[in-house]
């Protein structure tokens, strides 16, 4: 390469060691040190949030952007409307706690417990939120475009949620929610916008998904045995070794003979 020119040289370089903005948007842990003190400590004190959520407005909502809050136990507090654009909350306990319209877009969750918090209507933009803990929380009407990879939301309530692919920001690669492996039995998608959204091996068991949009939803290899879908868009949705046994309303939801795969997926 010592003939080519310098500015050659730099661009060829540059490609060899910066990934591509899709695979950064696909395995955002890839390149990070998860055990450094910015992924594992805290900066502020459970007092310390508390003070600054009891002082916030509806005008000046408590702000915690970019903080790091990593492991402190917050729950049960009042965190309505709080901001916590690319913070640091992986190991944080928010069980029970009052979310209501706050912001995690790019945010750090990794192992959270969210525990039968409410955070309707919040907004998890390209959060990282592998291995949450979300059992009996309330994410209905949230824009939910983050990876929830092995999290477990066994109960919760995800009706009106929009978990879809973002199909204005392709430049950064597929911006949707990330449900593989996860555990949603008996939780509550009716009306959720799931469509292409990547599912497989996700656990849907007695899941009421009726009325959902689940076009083109990725779910190879996921278990929706019970799960209702009367009047779910299921056209275009990748069932392979999907189970299917018991699953209800396929004869009432769109596109139910537009399943791909559909011969392939486990009904008995």
């Amino acid at each position: 390469m010592r003939n080519l020119p310098t500015l050659v040289v730099a661009c060829v370089a540059a490609a060899l060691i910066v990934p591509s903005a899709a695979t950064k948007a696909q395995d955002m842990t890839r390149y990070l040190d998860m055990s450094s003190p910015d992924m594992t400590t805290a900066e502020f004190t459970r007092a310390e949030v508390e003070a600054l959520a009891k002082a916030a407005t509806a005008d000046q909502p408590a702000d915690f952007s970019a903080r790091r809050l990593n492991g402190l136990d917050l729950s049960g507090l009042d965190l309505t409307g709080a901001l916590f654009t690319a913070a640091k909350l992986n190991g944080t306990s928010l069980r029970d706690a009052s979310l209501a319209g706050a912001r995690f877009d790019q945010a750090w969750m990794i192992k959270a417990d969210l525990s039968g918090a409410d955070l309707a209507g919040t907004s998890l933009f390209q959060a990282q939120m592998m291995d949450v803990r979300a059992d009996g929380a309330n994410l209905s009407g949230s824009r939910l475009t983050a990876d929830l990879s092995r999290a477990s939301l066994k109960g919760a309530n995800l009706s009106g949620a929009d978990l879809s692919a973002d199909m204005k920001n392709q430049s950064m690669g597929m911006m949707r929610a990330v449900l593989n492996s996860a555990n949603l039995t008996g939780a509550d998608l009716s009306g959720a916008n799931l469509s292409r959204v990547a599912a497989e091996f996700a656990k849907f068991r007695d899941a009421r998904l009726t009325g959902a949009n689940m076009m083109q939803l990725e779910a190879a290899g996921a278990d929706f045995q019970g799960a209702d879908v009367t009047g779910a868009n299921i056209m275009g949705m990748d069932v392979k070794s999907a189970r299917l046994v018991g699953w209800m309303g396929e004869d009432k939801a769109m596109g139910g003979d537009m399943l791909k795969h559909a011969n392939e997926a486990f009904r008995k």
